[in-house]
């Protein structure tokens, strides 16, 4: 479902391929409802060692980050949210085609741009990715409202898959849309034009470049 408030443009999961449809490379979203931090053990477990995720995210949203989370004093098997940044989803990249296929999942929330698998996944499943500004994980924890469930545990803190419901977090830059575009390959097109153009211009008045 998409809803917007006060200007911004928020996704509540359970997301379908049709709440994706108008949604384009370069939009600023947030993100309410499920979200699971998922790096690449998690991955490389699902892909190449055949394991079912022990969490459903059909329609939901997973995180590329290890996060720093701590038990919640009182309370039995209760843990909150400390520090949660991207992890460069880049590393992720040759997994996705078949994670994103087995899984179901829509939002791939990340650092950075990825690459062909990703665009053919997001094409192929009706998914988006999208990158958290680095440099923001305590703003991060703070629009985790809650970690729901948590498993692979033996992984370690950063590769636990943490299972959180948040509120409007974000904001969340549209990297790769479902049509399969990617913002980061376009505009390095884009870049290496201006940069041509520019490097000719200079080269005009300053002869000892080259």
């Amino acid at each position: 479902m998409v809803e917007v408030r006060n200007g911004k443009k928020v996704l509540v999961t359970p997301i379908s391929a049709e709440d994706l449809a108008d949604i384009k490379i370069g939009d600023i979203i947030w993100l309410d409802g499920d979200l699971m931090t998922c790096r690449d053990v998690a991955h490389r477990r699902l892909v190449e060692g055949g394991r079912e995720l022990p969490y459903d995210i059909r329609g939901k949203a997973i995180f590329h980050a290890g996060p720093i989370v701590r038990p919640i004093p009182g309370e039995e098997d209760a843990y909150e949210m400390v520090s949660v940044g991207p992890t460069t989803s880049m590393r992720m990249e040759k997994f996705e085609y078949e994670f994103t296929k087995a899984t179901g999942v829509r939002v791939i929330v990340g650092k950075g741009g990825m690459g062909p698998n990703t665009e053919r996944a997001c094409k192929e499943f009706g998914a988006i990715h999208c990158v958290f500004p680095a440099g923001c994980a305590v703003v991060a924890a703070t629009e985790v409202e809650r970690i729901a469930e948590h498993h692979w545990d033996e992984l370690g803190m950063p590769e636990t898959l943490w299972c959180c419901k948040v509120h409007e977090f974000g904001p969340l830059i549209v990297s790769i849309d479902a049509q399969g575009r990617n913002m980061f390959e376009e505009n390095k097109v884009m870049f290496n034009e201006k940069k041509d153009a520019a490097v000719a211009e200079i080269c005009k008045h300053v002869s000892f470049i080259k």
